[in-house]
Parts: C-alpha cells; sequence; structure tokens
C-alpha cells in the first residue's frame, strides 16, 4: 500500500472524528469540542489533499467521502445507539465493497 492510500485512510479516520466532535460542539457553541471539530477537518483535509498527488481526484474523494460516511454510522450505531436496521448494515456493507472496488481498479 503507497504512503497516498495511507494519508487516504487517515483522512476518511479524521473525517469520522471531526463528525464526532461536531456532534458534540452542539453547532460550535461549546468552544472546545469546536476547536476539536476544526483541528480533524484541518487533517482530514490535509491528508486527503496528499493522497490526490498520486490518487485521482474522482477516487481519493470517493473513498474519502465513503470512509466517512460508513465509519459515522457504525460510529453512531456503537456509541450513540443509532439504528442498527438491515437495510442500514447492508446499506453500509455496499459503501464498504464499493471503497475495496476503488481501490481494486486504481491503478498508482
Amino acid at each position: 500500500m503507497s504512503i497516498a492510500w495511507i494519508f487516504l485512510l487517515l483522512a476518511g479516520f479524521f473525517e469520522i472524528c471531526f463528525t464526532v466532535a461536531l456532534k458534540y460542539s452542539q453547532g460550535f457553541t461549546k468552544f472546545f469540542p469546536s476547536l476539536v471539530t476544526v483541528f480533524f477537518i484541518f487533517l482530514s483535509f490535509f491528508c486527503v489533499s496528499q493522497s490526490m498527488k498520486v490518487i485521482s481526484v474522482g477516487t481519493a474523494y470517493a473513498v474519502w467521502a465513503g470512509i466517512g460516511a460508513a465509519g459515522t454510522v457504525l460510529t453512531g450505531i456503537i456509541f450513540f445507539g443509532d439504528s442498527y436496521h438491515i437495510v442500514r448494515l447492508l446499506s453500509i456493507f455496499l459503501i464498504i465493497i464499493g471503497i475495496i472496488g476503488l481501490k481494486l481498479t486504481n491503478i498508482d
């Protein structure tokens, strides 16, 4: 796995982090969670921008958004008691399959 893909995985992880922090910021009304949110947004954008030096923009964006979306839904289910309806779980599975497909068909 190239460094570009490692940056992209980190960008997705940081997107999950900033989304959770955003929940705790309560619409940017809480200072510390708002600061954490902005910090993780910066890290996420930095990492995805580094990955785009090698990975095509479409693939990088789709993988980044997919990791963020699937990871945030799973985080919501595990930590916040969000619904784990079978259709939601199937949808997450399909996003993950799409991410894997993009990785396998990407030529670095």
